[in-house]
């Protein structure tokens, strides 16, 4: 049995959790069953915590850090990851990032509704270059927002709250859905949505006073249109401290938009060969193919 997360906070819902048996039953995307629903809280459901290192601090503290600034993987990928450490020298969060030339590669979503995968089988399975860790889901391993697939959408729009991934030949967006709402009209490759906007046209855009650290997946575009996913794997952030995190780092994003986190965490890097483990299966991924 997988366990996600779900948090209430102020007027909308800013994660939660998800867990049910993997012998639940399929729902295949069809273009019938799009609707448009403002989600309600749902407080009944557990919320829980990720696993923390022994000598994790209460907060992360962005200075003094180890870097190795971005190092080039193949054309239009990079890698960079950050060691956040505290006064006395001791490891508080890792951050791990991937840049993508969105030009040079194609990006996918694969979802399995009500069978749930390791990212794992899912890099297996579709021989991926990059798997990361999707959006939400319910206790169903079912989206709890729109998704699109292979140009055939499913699920429900977010209304009022959340952001969205558009992908399109060669043209992947992040944007918020509070800002462009989603149009049933909109015609997509392949979508998610997930919540809430980390950062929004450069700035910091969740500031609710939040006390619930867990481990953290971002997708952003930065301000050359290079795409970006951020995992801070190891649990010492709230969402309030990711977001003015990322709109304060030197990533030059422009959107960020937060992706599950908690024990959905997750990153496979086939080439060369790196793995960020997330803690359950997941019924949502975004996968990258070079061209």
């Amino acid at each position: 049995m997988g366990i996600g997360k779900w948090l209430l906070v102020s007027w909308l819902l800013v994660g939660f959790a998800a867990c049910g048996s993997s012998s639940a039953t399929a729902v295949p995307p069809t273009s019938s069953s799009i609707q448009t629903v403002t989600l309600q809280p749902t407080p009944t459901l557990q919320v829980t915590t990720s696993p923390l290192p022994p000598a994790m601090l209460a907060s992360p503290t962005p200075t003094p850090q180890t870097d190795t600034d971005w190092q080039p993987l193949q054309q239009g990928l990079e890698r960079r990851a950050i060691q956040i450490l505290d006064e006395n020298g001791r490891q508080t969060e890792k951050i791990t990032l991937l840049r993508i030339d969105s030009s040079l590669f194609t990006f996918k979503i694969g979802y399995s509704p009500g069978q749930p995968k390791p990212l794992a089988t899912w890099q297996e399975e579709t021989g991926a270059l990059i798997v990361v860790n999707g959006g939400f889901f319910t206790p169903e391993f079912v989206a709890t927002g729109l998704i699109v697939v292979d140009g055939q959408p499913s699920g429900s729009s977010y209304v009022g709250f959340g952001g969205m991934i558009t992908m399109a030949e060669s043209e992947v967006q992040v944007r918020s859905l509070l800002e462009r709402p989603y149009q049933p009209t909109e015609i997509h490759d392949y979508a998610l949505q997930a919540f809430p906007m980390l950062v929004l046209n450069g700035e910091a855009a969740y500031q609710t006073t939040d006390f619930d650290r867990a481990r953290r997946t971002a997708i952003g575009v930065d301000g050359n249109g290079r795409i970006l996913l951020i995992l801070a794997s190891w649990g010492s952030f709230t969402l309030a401290e990711f977001s003015s995190y990322l709109a304060a780092a030197d990533f030059g994003l422009v959107n960020a938009l937060n992706l599950d986190g908690g024990t959905s965490t997750g990153l496979i890097l086939a080439e060369p060969p790196e793995s960020i483990p997330a803690f359950v299966a997941v019924p949502s991924v975004i996968i990258i193919f070079p061209n």
